[in-house]
């Protein structure tokens, strides 16, 4: 199905290659080249998806991609693919930990890029039907896309959201870090224990009375994460 796609890229060439190959698959997209124009784009278009380049002008990839998260109207939840010539873990990882859905180093291949673009609107477009996954206060409901605690909307990144959503499907399952990022991400490279790690820890932040005694998301030593069956005084 055809999307909406704003591509931010500062290099004119480049952008003007990843436009052809969007437009090639029916995408209507819309080419900025500079960070405050992505903002301003994100949040008078709302696109589908964003193609994000992190060396731009003006604002940075990452900093576009840190003020969108913190939007509250249009272009907060905008998928994000970032495009970067950095290519260290801890890159990745502030990438994935300000919101990004995936990652490219460059020099990459466009066809590949399309075939991100493809999955991530795949798994952006895909909503469990119905049914919203609780457990004691904690609710999460993939069609709407929303989590609530106690009743009051948690504001997540579309990242964590994904992992949330993973571990609510199957509670009291132990998923490894591994597994979290094929079911909630479907990364096939760029794969490090400390990008679930970072995610975990910004969920318990939001989510647990004490994120240092987690009620929610517990750790299973030796093998990753699961989310409880049972919290509190329902633990019993």
């Amino acid at each position: 199905m055809p999307a909406r796609i704003l591509v931010a890229e500062d290099d004119v060439k480049q952008a003007e290659l990843i436009r052809r190959y969007l437009e090639r698959e029916g995408h209507l997209t819309v080419v900025v080249h500079d960070g405050r124009a992505a903002i301003d784009e994100a949040r008078r278009r709302s696109p589908d998806l964003l193609v994000l380049d992190v060396m731009m002008p003006k604002v940075d990839g990452l900093d576009v991609c840190r003020v969108l998260r913190a939007d509250r109207g249009a272009g907060a939840g905008v998928p994000i693919i970032m495009l970067t010539a950095r290519s260290t873990e801890d890159d990745l990882l502030l990438g994935l930990d300000l919101g990004a859905d995936d990652y490219l180093t460059k020099p990459y291949n466009p066809r590949e890029l399309v075939a991100r673009v493809r999955t991530v609107l795949r798994r952006t477009r895909s909503r469990a039907e119905g049914e919203v996954y609780r457990a004691g206060d904690l609710e999460i409901d993939p069609e709407r896309h929303e989590v609530r605690l106690a009743g009051d909307l948690v504001e997540v990144t579309p990242a964590e959201f994904k992992i949330l959503a993973c571990l609510a499907a199957s509670p009291g399952r132990a998923f490894s870090r591994q597994q979290l990022l094929e079911h909630a991400f479907g990364f096939d490279h760029y794969v490090f224990d400390r990008t679930i790690d970072v995610h975990v820890m910004n969920l318990r932040k939001k989510i647990e009375p004490a994120p240092a005694t987690p009620q929610y998301l517990r750790t299973v030593y030796g093998v990753g994460y699961k989310l409880a069956e049972k919290v509190g005084s329902d633990a019993s």
